[in-house]
């Protein structure tokens, strides 16, 4: 009878540390990838929607209109050195301006249409 209650106890201090050692959470470790290349945007001063619709270069390579890099609303991300950023429409180029851009920075280029 003795072994028969001795066996049913430790069945029993089984089960309750199994259940107990199910409740704890094991440490979780979340990485994730940032990324710190510069970003440029755009403002703009006067006559918005000749600029908005203008085409924005780096280094001679285009990389679409200005409206699609509006500051507050998106930005265009490059590498980090100097580039020569340029906005032109036909043959008026609205500002063309040469500038090192570091990891992390966030640049805006503010465009006169005057």
């Amino acid at each position: 009878m003795f072994m028969k209650n001795r066996i049913s106890a430790l069945a029993l201090a089984a089960t309750v540390l199994t259940a107990l050692s199910g409740c704890t959470q094991m440490p979780t470790e979340k990485q994730s990838v940032v990324d710190q290349r510069p970003q440029i945007t755009f403002r703009i001063a006067g006559d918005s929607q000749r600029i908005a619709n203008a085409r924005v270069f780096v280094d001679d390579l285009d990389m679409g209109q200005v409206q699609q890099y509006l500051d507050g609303q998106a930005t265009l991300r490059i590498l980090p050195g100097t580039h020569v950023i340029k906005v032109q429409s036909g043959g008026s180029v609205f500002l063309m301006e040469r500038a090192y851009l570091g990891d992390g920075v966030i640049r805006p280029f503010i465009i006169n249409a005057n």
